[in-house]
């Protein structure tokens, strides 16, 4: 009875991992036609409000370390594969809660986008270019999307929780 327990348990974390399989296809194919069809910094208008740019960002979130001296590459892919490996365990864990889950399978695609990236080219690969006037929001890609559509679930399932428990 124990064992069919915990098959059911690991099994009902394979559609979360095949989530962040779909995303993580997503991401690097997008990624793969910048590199492609785009020289660093060429970007075409799209709308009044948006532009697909090629841009490499060595750094992490809105460039952040990008200047320094090479060591934050190799420092972001350690930060991601440690991320992946605890939201692994963590949907193991955790696969019957589908928000909590939901959220979790966004992250991991994200991080492992980014990882490969790092790993592949020393930079990530960030193309949506959304701007007003004069004024852009730092580009960025879908595993950054992905992350930041997880972190918000995860603060959803958090508050849902909380107001739950009440």
């Amino acid at each position: 009875m124990a064992r069919a327990a915990i098959g059911r348990r690991s099994g009902t974390m394979l559609p979360w991992l095949g989530l962040a399989l779909l995303l993580l296809i997503a991401d690097q194919l997008t990624k793969l036609l910048i590199l492609g069809y785009y020289q660093l910094g060429e970007a075409t208008y799209v709308t009044s409000f948006f532009n697909i740019v090629r841009v490499h960002n060595t750094g992490a979130a809105f460039s952040f370390l990008a200047g320094a001296s090479g060591w934050q590459r190799w420092f972001f892919t350690a930060i991601g594969m440690v991320a992946a490996l605890l939201i692994v365990w963590l949907l193991k864990s955790h696969a019957g809660q589908r928000l909590f889950s939901f959220a979790l399978a966004c992250i991991l695609a994200g991080a492992l986008g980014n990882v490969i990236d790092r790993s592949l080219h020393g930079y990530v690969v960030d193309f949506l270019d959304f701007y007003y006037g004069r004024w852009h929001f730092p580009a960025f890609n879908l595993a950054d999307s992905a992350i930041t559509v997880g972190a918000a679930c995860l603060i959803l399932d958090e508050l849902l929780r909380v107001r739950k428990a009440r």
